[in-house]
């Protein structure tokens, strides 16, 4: 079954990091291309990183030098580090990708389940 799952999230002091992870399953060949949002409560849903197809990657202003988003094509897995945390970067953090199918290299679009980081002292 195609799917992406989420993990790495969890409950860290402000000024900590935390690395998510969000990995494709095996009916997938390659992950072209991927964001991070991010939704907390009373928030509109926020693109916090996006990785394009050509490696080129945007952040949102609040988390610009401190989050980095990658792939690692041989794991079929994108990452989201998180360095510096404070404690407006609490969230649920929500991969998305796009993704290059094993059958019949078909191109689909897939959510994860999200993954709740909070930080706090």
């Amino acid at each position: 079954q195609v799917q992406l799952v989420e993990s790495g999230g969890g409950l860290v002091q402000p000024g900590g990091s935390l690395t998510l992870s969000c990995a494709a399953s095996q009916r997938v060949d390659m992950i072209y291309g991927a964001s991070w949002y991010r939704q907390g409560p009373g928030k509109e849903r926020e693109l916090v990183a996006k990785l394009t197809n050509d490696g080129t990657t945007t952040y949102t202003t609040s988390v610009e030098g401190r989050f980095t988003i990658s792939r690692d094509s041989a794991k079929k897995t994108v990452y989201l580090q998180m360095n510096s945390l404070e404690n407006e970067d609490t969230d649920v953090y929500l991969c998305y990708a796009i993704l290059i199918l094993a059958d019949r290299g078909g191109i689909k679009s897939y959510w994860g389940q999200g993954t709740q980081v909070t930080v706090s002292s």
